[in-house]
């Protein structure tokens, strides 16, 4: 779960940062850096959810939407208590 979390996090933050990147100066290094980072974490994203007992087939098809996937997923199988 942990490391579904960090992924998700990375995810998200690499691919805002990639967005910002491209709407203002469009930076090839941090493209270049950002691209690779985030689809890691992406891929990570989506093998965490299929790995995790408690994701349900919801949880596993959130997982594969770009950017937010992996904090839906978390908000979907976090427990009530967490």
């Amino acid at each position: 779960m942990r490391t579904l979390r960090i992924a998700a996090a990375v995810e998200a933050i690499s691919l805002a940062a990639l967005l910002l990147n491209l709407a203002t100066v469009h930076t090839k290094a941090i493209t270049a850096l950002g691209g690779p980072v985030h689809g890691m974490a992406y891929l990570a994203t989506i093998a965490c959810t299929w790995m995790t007992p408690t994701a349900t087939s919801t949880a596993r098809w959130l997982a594969v939407i770009p950017g937010i996937g992996g904090l839906l997923v978390l908000r979907r199988i976090q427990p009530e208590g967490d």
